[in-house]
Order: C-alpha cells, then structure tokens, then sequence
C-alpha cells in the first residue's frame, strides 16, 4: 500500500444505502468526525451531496479555518468521495456483508504535490487514527440499544381457592 493511501475498514450495522445516506448528508460530518477537526456544516452546502457538490466545513487543526469540498465520485450506494483545494481525497467505499456494510474509509493523498510536508506534519499517521475514529462514531449510529429482559417473576400469591366438591 502506499503510504499516501490510508484505508480503514469497519462493519457497521445496518444496510449501505442506510450507511451511504448518513455520508451523503454533509449535515452528519461533524456528528460521525472521529479527528476532531471538523467542527461544522457551512451554510452553503445542499442537503444531499451529489457528483460535483460543494460544501464548506469549518474547520479546526491548531486554528480555526474553513475548507470547501468537491464531490469528486459518487456511487450511490457504492462510493462516495470528495476533495479540497490541497488535492486530497476522502473517500468511503460500503459493501455489503452479513450483518450490515463493511465501510472502507480512505485519505488518499497519492496525487498531492505537497506529500511531503503532509508527512512532516504527521498526517499519514493522524488520519489513520482519525480514521479508525470516524468508523467507529459511524457504526455506533446505527447499534440498536440492547433491551434487558428477564422473565416473568413468579407468581408467589396464594392460588384461588377451589370451591369444595363436598360441601
């Protein structure tokens, strides 16, 4: 693997156009963040991404900025991904499996001109570590709550009373 191209993988509970839909809505991308640099949705972003959208995310690394995203491939509900002004690309790519969709989440920086000061700046390491984040936020939303159950406690009260066949 190169070592511009991170990949993640994690099954997540629930169908790819379930799992898709939640990416494809830029709203969700500070919900699901596992970096703790993407803090909110712009105001000039659509609902739903499709191929070609643009949507601006205020972001914090250190300090505080704002990136616009391009969406760059979309696969409903195969693949999404996008891309901001430095070049690289985030990408998710949902297969289904039993028990849900495995997610494969990738930064793909392998056509960056500026890799190196990328990895100067721990990037290739961060993001895998954000990565395995951002997979685990996403699985959770779709864990159904366990529901304790016991049985039935016994009923301990005195039975009727059976009326006396020789009275």
């Amino acid at each position: 693997m190169h070592r511009y191209l991170i990949s993640v993988e994690r099954r997540a509970p629930a169908d790819p156009q379930t799992v898709f839909d939640v990416l494809a809505d830029p709203a969700m991308h500070p919900v699901i963040d596992g970096s703790g640099t993407v803090r909110a949705l712009t105001h000039s972003a659509p609902t739903r991404l499709h191929l070609g959208a643009e949507f601006g995310m205020d972001m914090r690394l250190g300090s505080r900025y704002h990136v616009t995203n391009r969406v760059v491939e979309f696969d409903a509900p195969r693949r999404i991904a996008w891309r901001h002004f430095n070049g690289h690309v985030w990408r998710y790519l949902l297969c289904s499996v039993d028990g849900g969709t495995l997610v494969t989440e990738q930064w793909d920086a392998t056509g960056v001109w500026n890799r190196a000061a990328l990895a100067l700046l721990g990037f290739p390491r961060r993001n895998r570590r954000g990565m395995i984040a951002t997979l685990d936020r996403l699985a959770v939303r779709f864990e159904q709550p366990t529901t304790m159950t016991a049985d039935p406690a016994p009923d301990l009260s005195p039975s009727p009373a059976t009326p006396d066949r020789d009275a």
